[in-house]
């Protein structure tokens, strides 16, 4: 089995996964029922299919050409902007009422950015 032959496999094994992942990813964003649930479906799912995508392409350029490291700095941006992209989304839905909200906390300790406060200040 030569280089090229065993970079064609590769290739084609990391293809499938990416197409897996992502097809999966897509099914959950249609099918869950309510956007915090349907949060997980492109953030994490996603990112796993098309961080495999993306191997695939770099496995590619280094077997049949002279390599490319843009794959990897997308892949870098892509996997430091989506947990924080989540983390944005799911604050939104919890300030918009549009989930469930967070259990009581105790008077003194906080949750997040939901802290009510009375007149002087204090944590109710």
């Amino acid at each position: 089995m030569t280089l090229s032959e065993f970079g064609t496999y590769a290739v084609g094994v990391f293809l499938l996964i990416g197409a897996f992942f992502t097809f999966v990813g897509a099914i959950g964003l249609v099918k869950l029922p309510d956007p915090m649930t349907r949060l997980h479906a492109p953030t994490k799912v996603g990112t796993m299919g098309i961080g495999a995508l993306l191997l695939a392409a770099m496995s590619h350029s280094y077997v049949f050409r002279d390599g490319s490291f843009h794959e990897l700095l997308i892949m870098a941006f892509l996997f430091v902007t989506a947990p924080i992209s989540a983390n944005f989304i799911s604050k939104v839905n919890i300030h918009r009422r549009a989930c469930d909200t967070p259990p009581k906390v105790k008077s003194d300790e906080t949750w997040s950015t939901l802290v009510q406060r009375d007149e002087d200040g204090n944590v109710i």
